[in-house]
């Protein structure tokens, strides 16, 4: 089963990361100290993945926390933009200087 850049990132924890541990849901809930509906609720796509859990996720099996929020992320910034696509229209672009944009850091994989 190939997973897409997009696909929620509950869908990689039910059908990779748990059957490789072997893990139940219940057993990860309890694993993570998180209720079991929350974690049904991520591995339905239903709810997301917070920085938080990303850091109970790495502890529980390694993988970074930075892979479980750009997950997150990559799954939820295209449904926002195609959201409020209409508002976005009405936003006025003004661009921050090259100069200033490397002194923030926005340069940085963003």
């Amino acid at each position: 089963m190939n997973h897409r850049r997009g696909d929620h990132p509950g869908r990689l924890l039910r059908h990779y990361v748990f059957p490789a541990l072997h893990l139940s849901v219940s057993q990860a809930a309890r694993d993570l100290g998180v209720a079991r509906q929350t974690l049904h609720r991520i591995l339905a796509g239903a709810a997301a993945i917070t920085p938080e859990m990303a850091v109970r996720l790495e502890q529980l099996c390694g993988v970074r926390s930075g892979f479980w929020l750009d997950r997150q992320q990559r799954h939820e910034l295209p449904r926002i933009r195609e959201g409020i696509a209409d508002a976005l229209t009405r936003i006025p672009a003004r661009l921050l200087p090259e100069e200033i944009i490397e002194q923030i850091g926005a340069r940085d994989g963003c």
